[in-house]
């Protein structure tokens, strides 16, 4: 699994997203909740992010699937600072290494720094989309290429891998082009397994049915953040397996 983006930019994100996040949670109400996210607040998320960072840099140290680490801020300590330690510590394990170096991880064909930087990065870009709109201000766009790496992330590896890692699979077989930008993605659903591949423009005719939609929409409709049937999201095809598609990812992501 590769990154479609520079590896470099990949920390640059993770850290401006993060920071994003921080800045919010210092200011915004911790209570108000996130659109669309059932029990999930603005506190919530930072905390949420605070303590995936550091199961990150006890995983890379120990290469294992860690069991103990500190999943709270300290009393008394704001929840803002216990997401900005938790970054400072994990950009310095990730900026130390080359991306493509041998690492620990929870994907058996990507053992390296790099599938850290980009599951970090786009860990930091949902949840900062999240605590946006729930604290009430504007939601900055997602760049394009990140939003472009996400969509091949979230089907390569969560649809493709998790799902099978749970043993989920569909309802009945079908397939799906889901096209942003010129690239195009394959995501084939059988009764045993789904997975998701990149292919050509013309492999999109084989599908069953199409998803089209800016990178950013498309990212976000992938992760849940929109619709099923999303008014910036163009559908063509048998909207079952659409929406099969969708309920998947929302197993796979959760």
């Amino acid at each position: 699994m590769t990154a479609l983006i520079d590896a470099d930019r990949l920390l640059d994100v993770l850290e401006t997203e993060t920071s994003a996040v921080a800045d919010l949670a210092a200011t915004a109400d911790p209570d108000r909740p996130v659109p669309g996210c059932p029990g999930l607040t603005v506190g919530e998320t930072a905390r949420h992010l605070g303590s995936v960072y550091r199961v990150a840099v006890t995983w890379i140290r120990t290469g294992e699937r860690p069991t103990h680490w500190r999943r709270q801020p300290r009393d008394g300590e704001p929840v803002e600072d216990y997401l900005r330690d938790g970054l400072r510590t994990l950009l310095g394990e990730l900026a130390a290494h080359p991306s493509d170096a041998p690492c620990p991880t929870w994907h058996p064909t990507d053992l390296t720094y790099g599938f850290w930087r980009r599951r970090m990065a786009h860990e930091a870009t949902v949840h900062r989309v999240d605590v946006q709109g729930a604290a009430g201000v504007d939601i900055d766009p997602v760049p394009a290429d990140v939003a472009v790496d996400g969509v091949d992330e979230v089907l390569t590896l969560w649809f493709t891998h998790r799902l099978a890692t749970l043993g989920v699979a569909g309802t009945r077989a079908t397939s799906v082009a889901v096209r942003t930008a010129g690239h195009t993605w394959l995501a084939e659903v059988t009764t045993t397994s789904t997975a998701a591949t990149p292919v050509p423009p013309l492999a999109a005719a084989l599908a069953a049915a199409t998803v089209t939609a800016s990178p950013q929409e498309l990212y976000l409709w992938l992760w849940g953040r929109r619709a099923v049937f999303s008014n910036e999201v163009h559908r063509d095809g048998d909207l079952d397996a659409l929406t099969q598609l969708w309920a998947l990812l929302r197993l796979a992501t959760r």
